[in-house]
């Protein structure tokens, strides 16, 4: 069952919780919110919504305030909420499981600029078979249509060397490219990574 706003936006989602419960195999409902997870997470600071919160909001079924928070692209994967957490409740793959979901509905965010470097860094991966910092940055402009706002900067890195115009040789590129088919058969199978 799903409650919608006044916008048609859907509020909650009754499935929600179950679908992010099984993409981050743990256990949300052992949450009893002691809030230690965000009292030691170090980018809290930096988000929309503290850990606790998300946890509680995916416990409610509050799917779009959820996907389209900052917070679970804030999130650094340090692993002190769940070094912490005394119910065990893995945070950090709950954290990954709403990145997955956000990126598979394509919802549009609070942290496009993130998304849009998740994209373009894995894209580099494919097609290089590591960083290559030049390309990255000029593909990472063009999806962000942010050209001037660090462009001394580059610069200045270009011309001391720091950026090379030519992507190192990589031997086992179709090695690389391997590892990505078969993630995107996996994925178009419906099968979780």
């Amino acid at each position: 069952m799903q409650y919608f706003d006044k916008s048609g936006q859907a509020i909650h989602d009754a499935n929600f919780s179950q679908k992010v419960k099984e993409a981050s195999r743990t256990n949300i409902d052992r949450c009893y919110q002691c809030l230690t997870c965000s009292l030691g997470c170090p980018a809290a600071f930096a988000m929309d919504y503290l850990p606790n919160q998300i946890v509680r909001m995916v416990q409610l079924g509050l799917k779009q305030p959820t996907l389209t928070s900052s917070t679970i692209w804030v999130c650094t994967d340090c692993e002190v909420c769940v070094t912490r957490c005394p119910n065990d409740v893995e945070v950090l793959r709950l954290m990954d499981a709403l990145r997955e979901m956000a990126l598979q509905e394509r919802v549009r965010g609070k942290e496009s600029a993130v998304v849009a470097f998740h994209h373009t860094f894995l894209g580099n991966i494919k097609r290089w078979g590591r960083q290559h910092e030049l390309s990255m940055l000029l593909q990472f402009k063009l999806r962000t249509m942010d050209f001037f706002s660090d462009l001394d900067l580059g610069i200045k890195m270009l011309m001391k060397g720091k950026l090379k115009l030519l992507p190192p040789r990589f031997k086992d590129i179709r090695g690389v490219r391997a590892i990505f088919q078969r993630i995107d058969r996996r994925l178009a199978g419906g099968e979780r990574i």
